[in-house]
């Protein structure tokens, strides 16, 4: 199975996406991550998109749709994927509709985290990210033993630019923009299924499971 984990930045998408790519054995695509290893490696994508992300703002359709286009197409992929922050606008959404049509593939389910503004800002302003292995922490919710240090590998904790909170909230007026559109796109496909993305971590599992084993699919953890 196909699937879309559509919502503001905060939502928990890809906390979500993590446990429900273990649980359910679908590749967790996550295009954030895919564009900020381009940025870590200096790639020509990751030189473009890093002006962009400095500054809160999406990057380029043509950027993002080639980078996602081509990871779906890899082996690991043929058994389904959990799509994280792709698409976000009307183009990407057609373009990507058209590339999966054309591989004999389809979205099957759209999983909207409807999140307040309140709840986003506060996941991401308090957020702390490894400079070495990327293991997210939060201030307030999951914070390292060592303050500053990662649990995992002992690397320097950093509160990223793009988490700050004035980037973040400029990141909310963008999303809202860029993305009203895709709700009712979907919705009119019939593929649009909704959470609560201001639930609690494990609460929320719970009913994406929940929601998950009405549509026919089943975990294999």
């Amino acid at each position: 199975m196909n699937i879309v984990l559509f919502g503001p930045p905060g939502a928990g998408k890809g906390t979500q996406a993590s446990v429900l790519s273990e649980w359910y054995g679908l590749l967790h695509i996550s295009t954030g991550d895919m564009l900020r290893e381009a940025v870590k490696k200096g790639t020509m994508v990751g030189r473009q998109a890093k002006a962009y992300m400095d500054k809160g703002e999406l990057v380029p359709d043509n950027i993002v749709i080639n980078i996602v286009t081509e990871r779906i197409s890899q082996k690991d992929a043929k058994c389904g994927f959990l799509l994280d922050g792709f698409p976000r606008n009307k183009r990407q959404a057609d373009q990507f509709d058209q590339a999966l049509c054309k591989k004999g593939k389809k979205i099957d389910m759209v999983l909207y985290f409807k999140t307040s503004p309140e709840v986003s800002i506060r996941r991401l302003s308090g957020r702390r990210v490894c400079t070495n292995c990327g293991a997210n922490f939060h201030i307030e919710t999951m914070p390292a033993k060592l303050k500053g240090t990662c649990d995992y590998c002992h690397s320097l904790l950093i509160h990223r630019k793009d988490d700050q909170r004035g980037t973040v909230q400029n990141r909310l007026v963008v999303y809202k923009k860029e993305t009203n559109y895709l709700i009712g796109y979907y919705k009119d496909k019939g593929i649009l299924r909704e959470v609560s993305g201001d639930l609690k971590v494990k609460e929320l599992f719970e009913k994406i499971k929940r929601l998950f084993a009405k549509e026919g699919l089943r975990g294999v953890a």
